[in-house]
């Protein structure tokens, strides 16, 4: 199972998290997606993530992909 973490920016409200969640869920392989607004990250699991997909279902959610979290 593949695991991504994006950093990303403008997130400040469960509705945020609400709107991230329901787009990158849509993103076909991925299978879990869990928002942390304090870090501002998110992290997607699933198999054979389409990070390019991710990355603009992120956008579409109004959001911005500062690029990938780091441990």
């Amino acid at each position: 199972m593949d695991e991504i973490r994006y950093t990303v920016t403008g997130m400040s409200c469960g509705h945020c998290v609400v709107g991230i969640t329901e787009e990158v869920s849509q993103v076909s392989g991925v299978s879990e997606v869990s928002v942390d607004l304090p870090a501002n990250e998110v992290t997607v699991r699933g198999t054979t993530v389409d990070d390019e997909r991710v990355r603009a279902a992120i956008t579409e959610a109004g959001y911005e992909v500062a690029g990938l979290a780091t441990a």
